[in-house]
């Protein structure tokens, strides 16, 4: 089984973040255990930022086993299509990336609606890449991706 990790889900590990490292880190263990675990480029830019020198990151991946596999053309045109259909159906809401419900913000000040774009073109090179090269896709980000993503299997815990 080939199975693709998300960035949110590899710092939940190396930050230890209080609330999702157990579960993070279970998950990890648990489908290391059943395959291969990849990363796109995006997911690799990501981590990067995180490690200084970059043979730092490589050493990481490397005792880890995880792999980078780079993007083909068949995914990165799907995640540009993606992309291109939530650009045109953007909400004013913001979407929760835990449930994928959308929320109204708005200024204290002034009572504006506060509006963002709030996924980039990155977000769907990561689900286009697991829906690609990989039989499922390790994210706390699954609101997002079952809302643009519906075909691919989003697990964050057992």
């Amino acid at each position: 089984m080939i199975t693709a990790v998300d960035t949110n889900i590899l710092l939940d590990i190396l930050i230890a973040d209080k609330k999702h490292f157990a579960d993070s880190k279970n998950v990890i263990d648990t489908y290391i255990e059943k395959g291969q675990l990849i990363i796109s480029e995006v997911v690799y830019a990501e981590l990067a930022s995180q490690f200084a020198p970059e043979s730092e990151l490589k050493d990481f991946l490397s005792s880890t086993s995880i792999k980078l596999v780079r993007s083909n053309e068949k995914a990165l045109a799907l995640a540009g299509e993606r992309w291109k259909g939530y650009s045109k159906r953007r909400k004013k809401e913001l979407q929760c990336s835990e449930c994928g419900k959308f929320v109204t913000a708005h200024c204290e000040n002034c009572n504006n609606i506060i509006s963002s774009r709030q996924r980039m073109v990155s977000d769907f090179m990561i689900g286009a890449h697991a829906l690609i090269h990989a039989e499922l896709l390790l994210s706390r980000d699954r609101g997002f991706y079952k809302t643009y993503f519906k075909d691919v299997d989003v697990k964050n815990k057992i």
